[in-house]
């Protein structure tokens, strides 16, 4: 058995295009990354960008479970001392409705240089319209 390596100019990448609306955000997040990742081709590669482009568009139409709209809570800190911010869901999908997302598909990538790559594959629209049509995107249903 020989292992098959494959070269970066035989990798072919496809553009894809998801629809938020009434999707719940985690399971929506889950199958991007691995389309971003390449995890649904046979030609998969940990170490090689061999994944797809996602656009994914109506952010702001995304679902939660429960009450995680007032109970999950994003923390970023301002480098001063005591001045941990702290919003909730709710308030980020009002203010960005693309961060969301956004973070949830940047968490579950590679944590390096490969990860960021990959990460600039994903497209993240509030609303339905992008600038991407020329690329003739395929509806990838989650």
């Amino acid at each position: 058995m020989r292992t098959i390596f494959i070269k970066p100019k035989d990798i072919q990448k496809k553009w894809y295009i998801v629809d938020a609306t009434d999707k719940i955000l985690g399971r929506l997040c889950v199958s991007v990354a691995n389309v971003l990742r390449g995890k649904n081709k046979p030609i998969f590669s940990p170490h090689m960008d061999c994944g797809d482009f996602v656009i994914i568009i109506n952010a702001e139409k995304v679902k939660v479970t429960g009450r995680k709209l007032e109970n999950k809570i994003y923390y970023r800190h301002t480098g001063y001392p005591g001045h941990l911010k702290e919003v909730t869901l709710g308030k980020v999908l009002k203010r960005r409705p693309e961060f969301p997302i956004e973070n949830a598909i940047k968490g579950m990538l590679p944590k390096n240089r490969l990860g960021r790559k990959l990460f600039h594959n994903c497209k993240v629209y509030a609303g339905s319209n992008h600038p991407h049509t020329a690329q003739k995107p395929e509806i990838l249903e989650v």
